[in-house]
């Protein structure tokens, strides 16, 4: 599994012009699911979203977890993370998972997050989606279970 993890001011997601999921201070991860995933992945990106320390402490220093702020987090799928471009122009997706194991994993995710105490919102999976975010630093974060970067 992949994750774009983007500390924001606030986070929105829309579906046909109406609101999916929307937060404040917190956290938006982009989650995309490979063939090969398995619970053991999302088990592995939710531990180290839940205990990211991205936010600044008394002393400015980014220290603290989302849930230490009472912050919250919008995850939304996307499946666009494992476009593969080393051949050509166009993206080949041969890498992402089959929409069945996809939404599996993702719905797994979201509720090891909440697990973990976060409140979390979501976009919706397999849908067109339209994302507005207020990116707080910028503080981007690129996370993968298979630890290639």
């Amino acid at each position: 599994m992949r994750a774009v993890v983007q500390r924001v001011q606030r986070a929105r997601v829309t579906v046909s012009g109406e609101a999916s999921g929307e937060i404040g201070q917190g956290l938006l991860v982009l989650v995309g699911v490979g063939q090969n995933d398995t619970e053991a992945a999302a088990d592995y990106l939710a531990d180290k979203i839940a205990g990211l320390r991205v936010f600044e402490d008394e002393a400015g220093r980014m220290n603290r977890a989302v849930g230490e702020l009472g912050g919250a987090v919008l995850v939304v799928s996307q499946f666009t993370l494992f476009g593969d471009l080393r051949r050509g122009k166009r993206p080949s997706f041969a890498a992402a998972a089959r929409p069945e194991l996809a939404r599996r994993l993702y719905e797994y995710f979201v509720d090891k997050l909440c697990a973990a105490g976060l409140r979390c919102q979501t976009g919706r999976f397999q849908e067109m989606m339209q994302v507005e975010l207020i990116n707080d630093g910028p503080v981007t974060i690129l996370l993968d279970s298979e630890k290639t970067f």
